[in-house]
């Protein structure tokens, strides 16, 4: 059984699973994400999205392959090309982070690492591009509930999650707390952010990636 991760780029966006490339929760904000939906353009938009921030700032996710079949992946930007962000009651994100959006690992890989790989070669690509840290808006409480039952499309990735990979709150919040990775911290613990991530991630198993 083979294993790799990959950039995200328009290419692979094909990919991806069905539902996520039509997806525009993150891309737009909440009113034009509505009306690309009543107007049945979210692929149109999700690829114009996709194909600015290439063209701005480089790839904006890493996704995994297990023999060449799509694994999973996450998804990354700095907030300025997120829009959904400053709808959050945590916003804004901090200047010197990026914002790691939403993750999704296919089910029949779920425990068997495949979140950890992808968390570590995001962390580390960021790295080398000279980004500071990353932030997120992590599902609890009544959200966490409603993601659950089915009643929740926000795409939004568990808090607990975050935590167990090393992220810290920086602003609480009853349904979406900001939580926080120093990229830097974690280099200083080795010389390679993917052998410091490794050392947090053997504090726990995390067998899931979350959103759609």
């Amino acid at each position: 059984m083979s294993r790799r991760v990959a950039p995200l780029t328009l290419e692979a966006l094909a990919d991806l699973p069905t539902r996520c490339r039509g997806c525009v929760a993150w891309e737009l904000d909440p009113v034009s994400a509505g009306r690309a939906v009543a107007a049945g353009g979210t692929a149109f938009e999700k690829e114009a999205w996709l194909s600015e921030v290439l063209l701005q700032w480089g790839s904006a996710g890493r996704l995994a392959y297990v023999d060449d079949a799509l694994a999973g992946f996450v998804t990354y930007a700095p907030p300025v090309h997120v829009p959904r962000s400053r709808a959050f009651p945590t916003s804004p994100v901090s200047g010197d982070a990026v914002l790691l959006m939403t993750g999704w690992v296919e089910p029949r890989h779920r425990g068997g690492g495949i979140a950890r790989m992808l968390v570590q070669s995001a962390a580390k690509d960021l790295t080398q591009r000279g980004v500071r840290a990353v932030e997120a808006f992590g599902a609890a409480g009544a959200e966490l509930e409603e993601q659950r039952e089915g009643l929740s499309a926000d795409c939004i990735v568990p808090a607990a999650f975050y935590e167990a990979v090393g992220f810290t709150v920086v602003r609480p919040h009853h349904r979406y707390p900001r939580l926080r990775l120093e990229l830097r911290t974690a280099l200083s613990w080795r010389e390679d952010v993917e052998a410091a991530l490794e050392r947090i991630l053997g504090r726990a198993r995390v067998p899931v990636l979350s959103g759609v």
